[in-house]
This record gives structure tokens, C-alpha cells and sequence, in this order.
């Protein structure tokens, strides 16, 4: 049984709508999408006047090429929570079908569930934070049509060892697509699961430019998939779903000179996160620092409210992930620039003195 098999046969028997800019080809004057033939004051050449190509061409290869995959087996969406959407409405119908997730993980997951009306499987990660493998693959029921691994983990910070991966993706083989999102990949040690695409169908890895590549505002997000599931989600996708600016964007960010750029950004972010979480462990509010893989640090506090007021007091925002289960009294800080790091540190090194004279 193809995987395909495993989506809803509404989807799999749509035809897909045909926009006008699919069927204008390469031609010289365009009158089939009742598009403006004059463009818009200050368009410089860019032709906002014109919708945009669905999944451009250049991009997409260019995409494809730094993913390691087929231009095919690449669907460029509106950052990575499009493709969660798009996945969860082409495989499972309402009321019947589900996905499953490892708590503590991303929200985007349970509400695109939610608003389809999809199951929840909750399969929470042990207390080290890792999957555990033989509780999801004996919990799971059998409508159970896609399972959602995030790797490095939000807002944990871990990543997924590959065997893992591998014998979840194998196990569910004829029975679910198995998701890793690895939105913060490029800030680990870590190769991506793409390259085991080719082997198990039924896998499918997110990616985005909105962390390391810097285009958080251009919302340009991927799914890599077999072929087919490309193709089948391409069925039920928005038509015009890249504005030409954010193209525009993710093509300088991703060129030679971009490339480049981001590569040293990453590094002064993981050195950053080492020498982030060296202090912060040195200092007395801080119970622990949760390793991370990803361009964040989760902290247990001894009062995670006080701590997220006073810093907040001083025009630092950070993260409050105490809702989670297993992060209860965490807080989660991004690494930003080393002098945002250092605020950072000063104000939580400042509210530590305090507390020293309040109980000396």
C-alpha cells in the first residue's frame, strides 16, 4: 500500500484548481487573470501589478539544491505551520482520523488537529526529555494518520537520534506519515532526516528560513516529501501562496553571499548558547539549563514569574513555557546578539544580588 493510500479519497480524487498564472506559460501579454496591466507606484520593476508563481522556479531549485532533495520532492508554503495545515487536512477526515505528538512540543501541531477535528494522540517525552519510541508505536491507533517528531524539540531543545527516526518511520511504513520538523536544524550537529527520504515514503521533514536564515517576516517555510505527497498537497494549497517580495528575499538570503553570512551567524549562535548557558548556571535563581540543539535555552528558575517580571521591567521579553508539561517553572531564552546576552545576563546577575541582601 502507497502511503497516498492512507489520505482522505476526497483529496486524492480532487482536481486541483488551475490558476492563470499556471496557464499563461511564457507569454508576452497576459489577459486571463484580470490582473492590473499597470503596476503599482514605486513597483521598481517588480511587477506586483502580476500574481505571483505559485511555486517559483528558481527558488524552488534553489531550495531544493540546499536541502538535498528533487525540485519534486519540495512544496514551498507560508512558513512551516502552512504545510502542517495542509497535511493534516489532506490525510485526515473530520471526526475519524488522528495525529499523534510528543508533549512537551510545538502548539501549531494540536491546533491545525483541532481545527480539522482530527484525534489527538498524546504520547509525552520521558523526563529527560527524549521520544519515547515503544510507548508512541504501541499507543497509536490504527486512525492514526500522521505522527508530528520535532527535532531539535520547541521548546526543549533536543534533537531525535536518527535510529529513532528510522524505526519510527519503518514501523509505520503503510500506516502513517511520520513528520520531523527541523525548524532549528541548522543549529545542531546533526545531519538532516531528508537524506532518508528515499528510503521510507512515508516521511516528511519540515524546513523554514524563518531562524537561521533570518526571513522570519517573509514567512518561507518547506515541506520535503516523496514526490507524490508533494503533489497531492499541491491539490489543496492556495494558489498564490508566495508574495513576490518574500521571494524576492529568500533568493538574495540563500545566494552565495547569503549563504555565507548565515553559516558565521550560526556559529557566534552556538558559541553564544555555550557561553549563555555556562553563566547562567553560575547563577543562584538558575536550577538548571536543559541542553539544546536549537538557537534557545530552556532554564528552570527557583521563581520563573519574578524572574520573567524583572527582566520584562527592563525591556527583555523572554518566553514563559511553564504551561508545558515536564517545564514547569522554565522559562526559555533565545540567544540573540552577544549584547543582548550580556543585558540579559546583567539583569538576571542584578536581580540575583538582590535576593542575596533580602535573605543575608
Amino acid at each position: 500500500m502507497s502511503i497516498i493510500d492512507r489520505a482522505r479519497p476526497q483529496v486524492r480524487a480532487l482536481t486541483p484548481y488551475s490558476s492563470a498564472r499556471m496557464e499563461a506559460g511564457d507569454a508576452a501579454i497576459m489577459l486571463n487573470a484580470n490582473e492590473s496591466p499597470w503596476a503599482p507606484p514605486g513597483d521598481a520593476g517588480r511587477q506586483l501589478n502580476r500574481y505571483p508563481q505559485p511555486q517559483p522556479q528558481v527558488l524552488r531549485e534553489r531550495l531544493a539544491m540546499l536541502y538535498g532533495v528533487e525540485p519534486t520532492e519540495l512544496l514551498i508554503g507560508r512558513g512551516s505551520d502552512e504545510a502542517i495545515d495542509l497535511l493534516v487536512r489532506a490525510f485526515c477526515t473530520p471526526g475519524v482520523d488522528g495525529i499523534a505528538i510528543c508533549p512537551p512540543t510545538f502548539g501549531m501541531y494540536a491546533v491545525c488537529a483541532a481545527t480539522q477535528d482530527a484525534a489527538i494522540t498524546q504520547v509525552p517525552l520521558r523526563d529527560d526529555f527524549s521520544v519515547d519510541v515503544e510507548a508512541l508505536l504501541s499507543t497509536l491507533p490504527e486512525t492514526t494518520k500522521l505522527v508530528f517528531l520535532c527535532s531539535p524539540n520547541n521548546p526543549t531543545g533536543g534533537c531525535m537520534p536518527r535510529a529513532d527516526i528510522e524505526r519510527i518511520a519503518g514501523a509505520l511504513s503503510e500506516r502513517a506519515m511520520v513528520i520531523v520538523d527541523e525548524a532549528y536544524i541548522e543549529f545542531a550537529e546533526a545531519e538532516s532526516a531528508a537524506t532518508l527520504i528515499a528510503r521510507y515514503p512515508n516521511l516528511g521533514v519540515l524546513r523554514t528560513l524563518s531562524k537561521a536564515w533570518a526571513l522570519a517576516g517573509a514567512r518561507v517555510g518547506v515541506l520535503l516529501a516523496d514526490a507524490p505527497v508533494i503533489a497531492l498537497l499541491r491539490k489543496i494549497m492556495a494558489p498564490y501562496p508566495l508574495p513576490t517580495p518574500c521571494v524576492e528575499a529568500a533568493l538574495v538570503a540563500t545566494d552565495a553571499d547569503g549563504e555565507a553570512l548565515t553559516r558565521e551567524r550560526i556559529a557566534t549562535v552556538r558559541a553564544e548558547r555555550r557561553r549563555l548557558a555556562d553563566a547562567l548556571r553560575q547563577l543562584p535563581q538558575v536550577l538548571d539549563v536543559y541542553p539544546s540543539d536549537a538557537n534557545f535555552l530552556t532554564v528552570r528558575l527557583a521563581d520563573a514569574k519574578a524572574s520573567y517580571q524583572q527582566l520584562a521591567a527592563q525591556g527583555v521579553v523572554v518566553r514563559d513555557v511553564g504551561r508545558y508539561p515536564l517545564l514547569a517553572g522554565c522559562l526559555r531564552f533565545s540567544i540573540g546578539t552577544p549584547q543582548e546576552n550580556n543585558r540579559l545576563l546583567a539583569i538576571l546577575a542584578e536581580a540575583a544580588t538582590g535576593l542575596e541582601e533580602r535573605t543575608a
